[in-house]
């Protein structure tokens, strides 16, 4: 099997790869803007320097004949899409344009990272959301994420071309960022490894549904296989943590007492989300192994170590 990584060497997409070293065939396209040779410089991999927005790499993913395409590259912050929506958009929606073209052309499946930030702000009683729950992204980010899981679709109708969407809860772990893969348990891992303070952005009570990159990585290669195609799965622990929980975990796993500063809320930021993984544990068989205490430990250990 042929599978190009787009992102591959970024954080979700360094975890993936670890993951296929048995793969003979694997290719990373990353254009290093947020993903690092860092993440994988002792794997033997090919490496293409290349950005998804440009044109050129068209024929170069068809010249290779992919059988899979996971598509992981784009920008990921939604703080940054609501400060610049043309970014935003001329990254997640044509740059992905030019890879669903050439998945187009040499027939490859797409396994397309989609973002809990689909689904915006639910109703308590609707929790854990199902993938059949109504898309009211409220950031340009979850915008241009539901824009692209419709063009998936109308590729499937008008070319035939097959596709899975997984749509991630929030993934945390080694190697994750502060830029275009940053999320809150990177920041505060990194901050508090270096004895600083952290800032909860509101008063702690909202919630994520945390879940681990190796977790995701392993949801991303049953995508590839599964016969279950042209549909979404969401990659969650259907679990719901509070941030002032995650802080009280961290503090337990670090060994130091921590007592965050409160900020204001942030534009486009939702308040509570859990998503329910029954259908990728059905049509999928899949489901976390790693606990957000394990998890954390993990990534604690890699922080405090660089």
């Amino acid at each position: 099997m042929m599978v190009l990584i787009t992102g591959g060497a970024g954080f979700i997409g360094s975890h993936l790869v670890r993951q296929m070293l048995d793969e003979k065939n694997i290719v990373v396209l990353d254009d290093l803007s947020t993903g690092s040779l860092k993440h994988l410089s002792e794997l033997d991999i090919v490496l293409w320097k290349q950005d998804i927005c440009n044109p050129d790499i068209v024929q170069q993913i068809v010249s290779e004949k992919f059988d899979v395409i996971v598509h992981l590259a784009a920008q990921t912050m939604v703080d940054s899409s609501i400060k610049n929506p043309i970014f935003d958009a001329s990254e997640n929606i044509m740059g992905t344009l030019n890879v669903l073209e050439a998945a187009r052309q040499c027939g490859a499946r797409v396994i397309f990272a989609s973002t809990a930030a689909a689904y915006g702000d639910v109703m308590e009683n609707e929790l854990p959301v199902p993938e059949s729950h109504e898309l009211s992204p409220q950031s340009f980010y979850g915008l241009t994420k539901v824009g692209v899981e419709k063009y998936l679709a109308l590729y499937h109708q008008h070319y035939g071309l097959d596709y899975v969407i997984c749509r991630f809860a929030n993934v945390y772990g080694e190697r994750q960022g502060d830029k275009g893969e940053g999320g809150v348990i990177s920041i505060f891992a990194k901050r508090i490894a270096a004895g600083k303070d952290i800032t909860i952005y509101g008063d702690g009570t909202q919630t994520r549904d945390f879940v681990y990159a190796g977790d995701i990585a392993r949801g991303i290669c049953k995508a590839m296989t599964t016969e279950n195609v042209n549909t979404v799965y969401n990659l969650s622990t259907q679990t719901e943590t509070s941030l002032l929980d995650l802080v009280r975990i961290m503090s337990e796993v670090s060994g130091r007492e921590i007592t965050p500063k409160f900020g204001q809320v942030r534009d486009g930021d939702i308040y509570r989300s859990m998503l329910s993984n029954r259908k990728a544990k059905e049509d999928l068989g899949w489901e976390p192994q790693i606990s957000l205490a394990d998890g954390l430990r993990r990534t604690m250990a890699y922080f405090q170590s660089n």
